[in-house]
């Protein structure tokens, strides 16, 4: 019988590998959920990420060095009763859920943290990062949503 590699150890060893090439940094499992689409110019950086069902107050943006981190989270109630003709209550569902989701990537370049923007309009995150000349200091920064 022929000796052969366990191609889920193969696929593993892709995909780090992929990482380390890509340089985005590692997250905890399950958290990976933000489609993110990141542009660049000679002049700026531009993320965009989805983030549907989320308000603007539900969502933080932080920039420390190159490293973009976009999260979001939410909590969710629902309750449905239905009554009877006499009043007596037949069927009651209560759901909760919690929600969060969060990424970071890696940016490509050095920005100015303090001109950057973000926008959130029908689900979608903008953030527009002016690019840097030289690089500072890796102080993390908060930036606003308008």
């Amino acid at each position: 019988m022929v000796d052969r590699s366990n191609p889920f150890e193969d696929i593993e060893r892709f995909f780090e590998r992929m990482n380390r090439s890509f340089g985005d940094v590692p997250m905890a499992p399950g958290l990976h959920d933000v489609a993110v689409d990141v542009a660049e110019t000679d002049d700026e950086i531009v993320v965009t990420a989805d983030l549907p069902g989320f308000e603007r107050e539900e969502i933080t943006i932080s920039l420390s060095g190159r490293d973009l981190t976009i999260e979001a989270e939410r909590e969710e109630h629902a309750e449905e009763t239905d009554e009877d003709e006499g009043g007596e209550v037949r069927y009651v569902r209560r759901e909760r859920s919690h929600r969060q989701l969060s990424r970071t990537v890696r940016l490509p370049a050095a920005v100015v943290e303090d001109s950057a923007t973000a926008e959130y309009r029908n689900g979608v995150l903008t953030v527009t990062l002016p690019r840097e000349t030289a690089e500072t200091d890796d102080d993390s920064h908060t930036i606003d949503i308008d």
